[in-house]
């Protein structure tokens, strides 16, 4: 994550999170007005100290800021928001698809999962695929388009039996990957696949395998 100010007064490094999980929740806070410290705890899965940990460093680069007024039911937790530049770091985007319409981009995504690594021919199976985002949320009545980690095992590894995924080996095997997850998506705005990691699995997710 990028940061400000010297390294000397710099916050530490998130305790019990990827930079990349934080982004994540911002990004999924686009379109709220203010959200606590126990969001982003249930969201990541994340016990209060950690998130509250992970909340001073976000403050620190300037990404969130407390709230300059309280929602009802708050129940007295300090109430946050994303700013501008939390929300450009996070890749968030004004939400304009419906839940529903997400819903079934990914249920369309899911099947097109299972014909491809039924296809012998296909040069990867998929072996991980978990959706998240503002989607999963109670009460959103406008999403953005749901992220998908996606993770790859050559076709060719998988038949050795060897079921750890395999970083490219080249540039030309990288580009093989996108285009592959590229196809995958079959040009759905609803949809933005990315490599997997694990974080995605521990933070509220949608299995698609």
């Amino acid at each position: 994550m990028p940061s400000r100010g010297d390294s000397k007064t710099r916050p530490n490094p998130l305790p019990a999170i990827p930079a990349e999980a934080a982004l994540s929740f911002l990004k999924s806070t686009k379109g709220a007005l203010a959200w606590t410290a126990r969001d982003l705890a249930n969201t990541l899965k994340i016990n209060r100290r950690d998130a509250e940990q992970a909340l001073a460093f976000l403050q620190a680069q300037g990404y969130v800021q407390p709230a300059r007024h309280a929602e009802p039911g708050a129940r007295g937790d300090q109430q946050w928001m994303t700013t501008p530049a939390g929300e450009t770091v996070s890749g968030a985007k004004p939400p304009r698809f419906t839940p529903e319409s997400v819903q079934q981009a990914l249920a369309a995504l899911k099947d097109r999962i299972q014909q491809n690594n039924k296809n012998r021919q296909a040069p990867f199976r998929i072996t991980n695929a978990v959706a998240f985002g503002d989607f999963l949320l109670p009460d959103r009545a406008r999403v953005q388009s749901a992220d998908v980690g996606i993770r790859l095992l050559r076709r060719e590894d998988s038949q050795r039996k060897n079921t750890s995924p395999v970083e490219p080996r080249s540039a030309t095997d990288a580009k093989a990957e996108r285009n592959f997850l590229r196809e995958l998506r079959a040009k759905s705005t609803h949809l933005a696949l990315r490599t997997y990691a694990d974080w995605m699995r521990q933070c509220t997710h949608q299995d698609l395998l």
